[in-house]
């Protein structure tokens, strides 16, 4: 590894850090088969439920050389929005990744400064993509590659001292940047929580996920109507669910707390789902344009406020009988 190419590292690192990134990584672009050979799994066993894309673009998943020609390094990038929320009981609940500003909007832009600093730091012209949540990428998978996180048992990638709730974005670039980071080792050890705080049997084993029973899946990527079994699992989550990372100690021990960009909306987190139904489309908008949340539009945020008021009532009616 030259020197240059040791400082470079080094100079990005301290860019990353200022503008706020939790950890950023370097990796060589390389056949990553045994990722895709568990994503095919997946899609085979019906797991992924009716996200349909997730089974389209596998050449393009498994080589990112297709994504950019002449693709020498995948920097990936992480930066935190572990904000401590309160919920009161027998509230409707947003996931906090969605109580926030959109992180693809946030995360571009800080990957486009990173970007930029990186040209004035080579001699000759570098071309480079920037992808944040919307390329066929194996994000978790350059990222454990770069040596930044390592898969937890809900799947989800854990950040030493930032833990899991964590954005991640990658910049794709024709320039070599070797890095000799070591690789991390498992970060769960014996620790179940995750699994078994999972309410609906989503997690069915250490890093193995049936995504159509997940809370997240089903308020967030769900397009029709629940079934009855459906509504009743996602309990008072509105939208997306924290549960196997608020149990996590990564998560609860995580000295790295949410990056300034994303403070929380308070009148998004204490909103009630009798506002939520009573929404129109300009109040739509105007609450939650510019959030995770705009994009799964009114309809499907009205049947999520539907079935979490009826479950609320259903507990509350079971409390009085007993």
């Amino acid at each position: 590894m030259s020197q240059d190419t040791t400082q470079l590292s080094r100079d990005l690192r301290k860019e990353a850090a200022r503008l706020g990134f939790a950890a950023i990584g370097f990796s060589t672009p390389m056949p990553q088969q045994l990722a895709i050979d568990r994503l095919k799994a997946m899609i085979n066993e019906k797991r992924h439920g009716e996200m349909s894309y997730m089974a389209e673009h596998l050449e393009n998943r498994s080589d990112p050389t297709l994504l950019l020609p002449g693709l020498k390094t995948v920097i990936s990038a992480a930066i935190s929005y572990n904000n401590h929320v309160e919920y009161r009981a027998c509230q409707p609940k947003i996931s906090k990744y969605a109580l926030i500003a959109d992180y693809h909007t946030v995360v571009r832009r800080k990957l486009e400064l990173l970007f930029e600093k990186l040209k004035t730091l080579t001699p000759e012209p570098i071309n480079g993509l920037i992808t944040v949540d919307s390329a066929p990428l194996l994000e978790k998978t350059w990222a454990e590659h770069a040596h930044i996180g390592k898969p937890g048992k809900n799947t989800l990638l854990i950040i030493p001292s930032a833990g899991s709730q964590v954005f991640l974005g990658e910049l794709l670039i024709d320039f070599e940047i070797i890095d000799s980071k070591p690789p991390l080792p498992n970060l769960c050890g014996s620790c179940n929580l995750c699994i078994e705080s999972c309410p609906t049997g989503a997690l069915t084993g250490p890093g193995r996920i049936d995504a159509s029973r997940c809370i997240s899946y089903l308020t967030g990527e769900l397009k029709r109507e629940f079934s009855e079994e459906e509504r009743s699992m996602i309990g008072e989550w509105m939208f997306g669910c924290d549960l196997c990372m608020d149990v996590c100690p990564h998560n609860r021990q995580s000295s790295i707390k949410a990056n300034d960009s994303f403070a929380l909306k308070e009148e998004l987190a204490e909103i009630t789902t009798e506002q939520i139904l009573n929404l129109t489309g300009s109040g739509f908008r105007k609450l939650f344009y510019g959030t995770p949340l705009f994009r799964i539009g009114l309809r499907r945020l009205k049947r999520n406020a539907k079935a979490v008021a009826e479950n609320i009532r259903q507990a509350a009616a079971n409390r009085d009988v007993k």
